[in-house]
């Protein structure tokens, strides 16, 4: 008979385990969307460049950190230390805060764009749906995760 591998609420998964249990099943998802609204954005004009260059810092950061948390939690490192599930709740908390802001920005500067080249116009909107996509990728997995630090 075979064993479940089912992790407990409380108990931070590691190896492959970061791939089939809720919340972490969400990094790829984010790392795929996040990626996505990095790529889109600088295939165009980043102008204005102040609240775009916003819009590429969040998208470039919550990658790398998400990549960063990934091989961490992958590797086990996550064991050798006690509050590592207040982390993850924090970090996703503050990366969907920053989506949250990104897309909105993302989103006005788009709709002030409309009259522009519509091959630019359109891939700034999937931008936008991404982000927005994003955002409630990381909310959910910041959701997720104050669950499993409150029974941790």
């Amino acid at each position: 008979m075979a064993a479940t591998t089912a992790q407990p609420l409380g108990n931070l998964p590691s190896g492959l385990g970061i791939c089939t249990t809720a919340p972490d099943i969400f990094y790829l998802p984010e790392m795929v969307f996040g990626g996505l609204v990095w790529i889109l954005v600088a295939s165009t004009n980043v102008e204005p460049p102040n609240p775009l260059g916003w819009v590429m810092f969040v998208s470039v950061f919550c990658f790398v950190m998400t990549l960063l948390w990934i091989i961490i939690f992958f590797l086990g490192g996550h064991k050798n230390s006690s509050g590592w599930a207040a982390a993850d709740f924090a970090y996703h908390g503050l990366a969907a805060l920053f989506y949250l802001s990104a897309a909105v920005d993302l989103a006005f500067i788009t709709f002030l764009k409309k009259g522009g080249p519509l091959r630019i116009y359109r891939i700034d909107i999937a931008a936008v749906v991404f982000a927005y996509l994003a955002t409630l990728l990381y909310f959910i997995h910041a959701v997720l995760s104050s669950l499993r630090w409150k029974h941790f």
